[in-house]
């Protein structure tokens, strides 16, 4: 029998992180890194996201649009998040969004988009005259602001079930989703990503007054789908 000489292709080896900028803030600690092409954001540890594949961002931002009553003209979005800047991206790559509001709590995330490498990602976004940025903590923001929106697309933390620090957890309580719900328009609609589907939060939505709970799905390579949890406030 004649050796084996065939050449096999060798299985790619995930390409080692690269730390690119690390900071302590006021709800711990936040890190910027780059795995080959693509960048990371670490929070206390919990990975949050990275710029590999952005759909349930984006779908985040098109399924609260697709879900606002038809002919509402100009309506306003508040983006709980800055993150990779994919959501605020698809939202001002949208002629018929109006006002663009970003409240995002590290200045270390603005700051890698203002002047940092994801600034290739949201630029253009950036400037956009109808884009705000707030730095401030999208919790704190709820509780205190009086301003309504068309849309709520929050994206902070893993899930519902999955918080990034432990009083992100009020977001999704029955005081949370009240204010959720009093920062909303008639007709208007929250959209909450998440990292995997959640029936008891769809029922938390229910009881907290919200009609047309519903989730939709991204399918992932490996695990559970990604998830966007929708409801809307009555007309």
């Amino acid at each position: 029998m004649e050796p084996d000489t065939q050449i096999r292709p060798r299985t790619a080896t995930p390409p080692a992180p690269t730390t690119l900028d690390r900071r302590e803030g006021p709800f711990g600690e936040v890190v910027l890194r780059k795995r080959g092409e693509h960048f990371e954001i670490i929070a206390n540890g919990c990975f949050l996201m990275d710029t590999s594949d952005g759909r349930s961002e984006r779908l985040l931002v098109d399924a609260a649009l697709g879900s606002l009553p038809p002919g509402r003209s100009w309506p306003s979005v508040l983006i709980g998040g800055l993150g990779v800047g994919f959501s605020l991206v698809r939202a001002a790559g949208e002629a018929r969004w109006g006002r663009i509001v970003v409240v995002e709590r590290e200045q270390a995330i603005v700051d890698w988009h203002r002047r940092g490498p994801l600034g290739r990602i949201s630029g253009a976004a950036l400037a956009d005259p109808r884009t705000e940025v707030l730095h401030t903590d999208l919790v704190s923001h709820l509780r205190t602001a009086t301003e309504r929106y068309d849309a709520l697309c929050l994206d902070i933390d893993n899930g519902p079930d999955w918080t990034v620090t432990e009083d992100n957890g009020s977001l999704y309580s029955p005081a949370g989703l009240a204010r959720c719900h009093d920062r909303l328009n008639p007709g208007g609609v929250l959209a909450v990503w998440s990292a995997q589907p959640s029936p008891a939060f769809e029922e938390a939505l229910r009881n907290a007054g919200f009609s047309g709970v519903r989730t939709e799905e991204v399918a992932v390579a490996r695990g559970v789908p990604d998830v966007v949890h929708l409801a809307s406030r009555s007309l």
